[in-house]
């Protein structure tokens, strides 16, 4: 079959172009990154903004998931872990001052909107970009190391170096602020499980309330006041009834005891202590 006694060619040697298919799909999965928001695939437009976790987003789209949970199909699987704007950063991207295309069979996606501001080199994919998550300014990689390098050794010792301020807006920041855009998936990896510690560590939010003692004088006296009329107390009306009940026991008490002979009130007594009869002699009685 292959002519040469029996030889058999193999799929392998038949089909040449299965290579530059995966290099066309790489290429396309660059795009996608650099070019378009991760949430809603739209082309991406400031204000764009950066998860802890480098990816890029559209800000009205992350704005819509919050609002909305299920306005995208795989919105928890790709940004489930932002849970409010807080957990977002706003970019300061540097326009692409490149003029556009003459030709008009180029798309105009395929230009890239942004570049670094210390090197103009476009933010395209094709080396790492990074932003400050104090100021949100975007640089590229190797623009920003070279900017640190070339810092003399006073400026390092100094207490304001240039390692220590962003080279576009002078914010102050430090190492754990550089964020790297659009990481690699073992990168990604190691930033989520940096952000989920982070946030095991965050102490648990507890509702506090004031406490008297805290309070103004004005608030502590209507504080009493309200106690006052809130907490149980004596009604004076049944106060009246139980002392008017009290004195009419008393007086009809007074009136048996008064029609009494001698012997009976002998047994009630005058409340004092008295010996015992051959009647009360080892008995128990009320009125002992």
């Amino acid at each position: 079959m292959g002519n040469d006694g029996g030889s058999i060619p193999d799929r392998r040697d038949l089909v040449r172009n299965k290579p530059k298919a995966e290099q066309a799909d790489k290429a396309n999965q660059m795009r996608a990154k650099w070019f378009f928001c991760a949430l809603s695939k739209r082309k991406l437009q400031e204000p764009v903004v950066s998860c802890a976790l480098g990816k890029l987003y559209n800000k009205d789209a992350i704005i819509e998931f919050l609002l909305d949970k299920s306005a995208y199909g795989d919105g928890e699987k790709i940004c489930g872990h932002i849970r409010s704007l807080k957990d977002v950063k706003t970019l300061n991207l540097t326009p692409n001052p490149a003029p556009l295309s003459k030709d008009s069979s180029a798309e105009s996606s395929d230009r890239p909107q942004f570049v670094c501001p210390l090197t103009l080199k476009e933010m395209n994919g094709t080396q790492p970009f990074v932003y400050l998550s104090t100021c949100g300014c975007v640089f590229s990689q190797a623009g920003f190391k070279t900017l640190a390098a070339s810092a003399s050794p006073k400026e390092k010792e100094a207490a304001e170096t240039p390692l220590d301020l962003c080279p576009q807006c002078a914010k102050k920041h430090s190492a754990e602020d550089i964020v790297h855009l659009n990481p690699s998936p073992e990168e990604e990896e190691t930033l989520r499980f940096a952000l989920e510690l982070k946030r095991l560590q965050e102490p648990t939010k507890k509702k506090s309330k004031k406490r008297k003692n805290d309070s103004s004088p004005d608030e502590a006296g209507h504080l009493a006041k309200k106690q006052a009329t809130v907490l149980p107390g004596i009604n004076p009306s049944i106060s009246g009834a139980s002392r008017a009940v009290t004195n009419e026991l008393a007086k009809e008490e007074e009136k048996r005891k008064t029609n009494m002979s001698a012997a009976v009130k002998s047994l009630y007594g005058d409340g004092s202590k008295r010996k015992e009869t051959f009647m009360t002699m080892g008995t128990f009685t009320r009125y002992a």
